[in-house]
């Protein structure tokens, strides 16, 4: 990769987040409110509702998530924001914030340069989130929708990097050079996108380890749930396309599960892809 071309953009945006003040990608700005709402004790289903409501995409997202397999064992269909909410649990609206505005960044069409990587990364982040949940879900004790979010958002400073990449027309011209920047920075830029946003250290400290190598012999914390889901998925949805950059490696399954078990987390995941990509894409 071109050490200058790199270097521009590794430098426009650590002088970005590294200010007193942010400025973030438009793509985030609903996450902003939703995240400030949340932030108050005594913020009630009520006022939540009132928020998600001005906004219809995310109404409608929340709507379908509470009506989803993943989520709605029983059957009974929600046809009204405050009903959802009550369901999925206030948390959930943040993952629902994330995923409108990730899916809404991929879609502009700024980002037509980019379609087949951005619909990858999609159909990956899908996957991460999902195992992530059946993973938390089968193996520990840890909170499912934390699992959820996290694995959402593992990945995003490569949605961050492409949202800003798109300034650099010599980068758009080079799928390796770009190929080669969010592989080796996603994982540095998310953290610290994360970091400025305030979010949870514990998070922080997923995104940024999410992909270093290190013995993981059991799932202990979310990190470890993330790290794994991570390489499950890179087995046959990862983003990254091999003529232009090393795959990473996905062979960590066997060590965790047999084949049996391996079959039944794969196929809980898929169902959980499905409900997702239904309740949160489109």
């Amino acid at each position: 990769m071109s050490n200058q071309l790199s270097f521009r953009i590794l430098e426009d945006i650590a002088r970005d987040l590294s200010g007193e003040v942010v400025s973030f990608p438009t793509f985030l700005d609903i996450t902003f409110q939703v995240r400030t709402a949340l932030k108050n004790p005594q913020l009630t289903v009520d006022d939540l509702g009132r928020l998600v409501a001005a906004e219809p995409l995310m109404s409608t997202k929340v709507i379908r998530l509470a009506n989803s397999a993943a989520i709605n064992r029983s059957g009974r269909p929600i046809v009204d924001v405050r009903s959802a909410i009550a369901r999925v649990g206030m948390e959930a609206v943040r993952t629902v914030s994330f995923a409108v505005a990730m899916e809404q960044l991929l879609n502009s069409k700024k980002m037509a340069a980019f379609q087949s990587l951005s619909g990858r990364l999609w159909e990956h982040t899908m996957h991460v989130a999902a195992l992530s949940r059946v993973l938390a879900r089968r193996f520990t004790r840890i909170n499912v929708d934390e699992a959820l979010f996290a694995g959402l958002v593992h990945d995003i400073g490569v949605f961050y990097l492409l949202s800003r990449a798109v300034s650099f027309p010599e980068l758009v011209a080079s799928p390796r050079e770009l190929h080669q920047l969010l592989a080796d920075w996603h994982d540095h830029i998310g953290h610290a996108l994360l970091a400025a946003m305030g979010m949870p250290e514990e998070l922080v400290l997923v995104v940024q380890e999410h992909e270093q190598e290190r013995p993981v012999s059991s799932l202990s914390t979310l990190a470890d749930v993330v790290f794994v889901a991570n390489r499950l998925a890179n087995a046959e949805h990862g983003w990254r396309d091999a003529a232009f950059c090393e795959l990473p490696d996905a062979s960590i399954a066997s060590a965790f599960f047999d084949r049996a078990a391996l079959a039944t987390v794969l196929s809980e995941s898929t169902e959980d892809v499905a409900s997702l990509k239904a309740a949160l894409s489109g």
